[in-house]
This record gives C-alpha cells, sequence and structure tokens, in this order.
C-alpha cells in the first residue's frame, strides 16, 4: 500500500493520438508544476477521427494499460476523439480517476453562452458521437449547436503545417458554414485546436468566445486532485516522460513547438498488450 506522500507523488499519465495531447500538458504545468507527467503519444496509429468507435475504444484501453505499467495516480485522456468514444469503458476499467477533454470544455461553453449558439470544432468521430450535441442541449434545451467535422486539421498539424497557407484556406473553408448562425461561443474540441486558435478566430466575429478544452481539461484535473487528496506538494523538480509509438524524433521536434521546451526524455515504446 502506498502512504498517502507516495500516492500524491505518483505522476499523471496523459495519453493521445499523437502530440495534440501536449496542449493539455502544457496547461498542467502551468496549473500543477510540482506534478510529475507521464505521456503517451500513440503516433502509429494516429490519426484517431476517422477510426470506428471499436477501434478508438481498444487504442484508448491499450494506452491506458501502458500508463499504468507507469504506476499513475490519474489518467487524462487528452484526446477528444478518444473521450467521446472510451471514456466510459476507461472509468468502468481502471481503479484510479480518469478524466476526459469533453465535459469540462462544455460546461465552460455553457457558462459563457449568451445567445445559445454554440458551434463545435472536432474531428470526424467526435462529432458522430453526438456527445457534445446530447451533453449542451442536456443542460440548455435551447441551445442550437452547430458541430463541424475538421478532418484535414489534425493530419496538417502533425506535419507542422501550423503557419501554412494551405492550413489557412481550410480552416476559412470549415468555417464559411457559421456564417450568419450568430455563433457567440465556439468549442475547440480536440487538443491539437489550440495551435491553430489564432487562424479560427480570424473567421469568426470578434466578440465570439473560444474555449480551449485543452487549458479547462487542465483545471478539472487540479480540482479532481485536490478533491482526491492526490495533488503532489513535494518541492523535488519534476519528472516530464514521453513515450511515442512510432518516430520518436518526429515527435521531439514537433512537441518543442507545442510545449514551447525541449523533450528531454522521448522513447520509443509498444504498448503492454
Amino acid at each position: 500500500m502506498h502512504t498517502e506522500s507516495q500516492r500524491s507523488s505518483r505522476s499523471i499519465g496523459v495519453f493521445d493520438s499523437g502530440v495534440g495531447g501536449l496542449t493539455v500538458m502544457k496547461q498542467l504545468t502551468k496549473i500543477l508544476p510540482k506534478e510529475n507527467i507521464v505521456y503517451f503519444g500513440d503516433t502509429a496509429r494516429l490519426p484517431y477521427g476517422g477510426k470506428s468507435a471499436e477501434t478508438i475504444i481498444r487504442y484508448s484501453i491499450e494506452n491506458s494499460i501502458f500508463l499504468m505499467g507507469h504506476d499513475v495516480k490519474l489518467l487524462v485522456v487528452a484526446c477528444h476523439t478518444a473521450s467521446s468514444c472510451a471514456l466510459d469503458r476507461l472509468q468502468q476499467i481502471f481503479n484510479i480517476p480518469v478524466i476526459g477533454t469533453i465535459f469540462p470544455a462544455i460546461e465552460k461553453a455553457v457558462e459563457l453562452t449568451q445567445n445559445g449558439h454554440i458551434a463545435i470544432l472536432g474531428t470526424k468521430a467526435t462529432v458522430n458521437s453526438g456527445i457534445y450535441q446530447r451533453a449542451i442541449t442536456e443542460r440548455l434545451p435551447q441551445a442550437k449547436v452547430t458541430a463541424i467535422a475538421c478532418p484535414l486539421l489534425v493530419p496538417l498539424i502533425e506535419e507542422n503545417f501550423i503557419l501554412h497557407p494551405a492550413t489557412k484556406l481550410v480552416v476559412k473553408e470549415y468555417l464559411q458554414i457559421l456564417e450568419g448562425k450568430e455563433v457567440d461561443t465556439l468549442i475547440l474540441g480536440c487538443t491539437h485546436y489550440p495551435l491553430l486558435r489564432s487562424l479560427i478566430a480570424e473567421e469568426l466575429n470578434s466578440n465570439t468566445a473560444i474555449v480551449d478544452s485543452a487549458l479547462v481539461c487542465a483545471e478539472a484535473v487540479n480540482v479532481l486532485l485536490g478533491g482526491s487528496r492526490l495533488r503532489n506538494d513535494q518541492v523535488e523538480l519534476p519528472t516530464y516522460k514521453y513515450f511515442v509509438s512510432d518516430d520518436p524524433e518526429k515527435f521531439r521536434s514537433l512537441g518543442k513547438v507545442f510545449l514551447e521546451m525541449p523533450l528531454t526524455y522521448v522513447e520509443a515504446a509498444t504498448h503492454s498488450t
């Protein structure tokens, strides 16, 4: 059995299909600067957004088993696609807290909207799951929800085309549907999308609130750790470890863009199944 201090000093486990979850990790390091973090990016099998729910659930279980092998105290599903398809299953299987990116973002959007017109940008799998649409209208029955599948954005970001003119054109094309809809709140429904926040904002009315799901997820982790008495208050410098299922050098290079700091420990790893 772990003592309370031993339990609290264990790492937070974070997984994503690739580098997108590093936007969540970046916010975690700001809000919880004493926490040790183990990150797994399933770069061999990305993107998740066009795959079936059954496949995404299987991948998510395998990713979680890998992180459990590092004695983590909490799992963060830093991927909206996996959160939309697999969160319930993971919470049933594992005996530690499991938190996703979706419900913190929904709560924030419902809190911010003034006219009930909310848009979500997400992968095809996230949009097709209907989880955002259902959860928003449960909390706000009169809401008008526009969900937009953006399948090209994750591959563009993973190829570091963040500043490429083609990405600007793709964002413009996806957001055309919002013209005349008076949307006042937009959820970045994929952890990759904060990297495109400025491009997205250019296509919106200046008074449209943008919900950064990476930030609100990290805030929810902070609350959960505090409530569970699992927050690490040790004074040692935290350790950050990164594992990927393919191409660690590409991950290291692109990860530096996401985190705005070097990634010192990146290792290729296979799943524990």
